[in-house]
């Protein structure tokens, strides 16, 4: 059973910088990422990761300002979000994979890759 545990979530002014992690329980082979949504949007995958590759994707909306890594030796999945804007408001979840290697022809930033949900921690960024 998989389970996954976020933390680090909160308030920043714009500009600021967040930096979430998420904890997992049993296996961490696959892709481990970060979906996000809005009040009144539909849900986004901003990042993603593969355990063992350590093959990194990202949306084009925080391209160049969010980072994921992973440590496999403490299973978590870290994603620092610099230069925070009031768009990237939102309840942000981790999500892992079922165990899968990394291929080009995945859809890393798509809700059908991942099969494991955190319960979400909210960030807001102030203009």
């Amino acid at each position: 059973q998989v389970q996954l545990v976020e933390s680090g979530g909160g308030s920043v002014q714009a500009g600021g910088s967040l930096r979430l992690s998420c904890a997992a329980s049993g296996y961490t082979y696959g892709y481990m990422g970060w979906f996000r949504q809005a009040p009144g949007k539909e849900r986004e995958g901003v990042a993603a990761v593969h355990s063992v590759s350590g093959n990194t994707d990202y949306s084009d909306s925080v391209k160049g300002r969010f980072t994921i890594s992973r440590d496999n030796a403490k299973k978590t999945v870290v994603l620092q979000m610099d230069s925070l804007k009031p768009e990237d408001s939102g309840a942000y979840y981790c999500v892992m994979s079922y165990p899968v290697a990394w291929s080009p022809y995945h859809l890393h930033l798509s809700s059908s890759t991942y099969n494991y949900w955190g319960q979400g921690t909210q960030v807001t960024v102030s203009s």
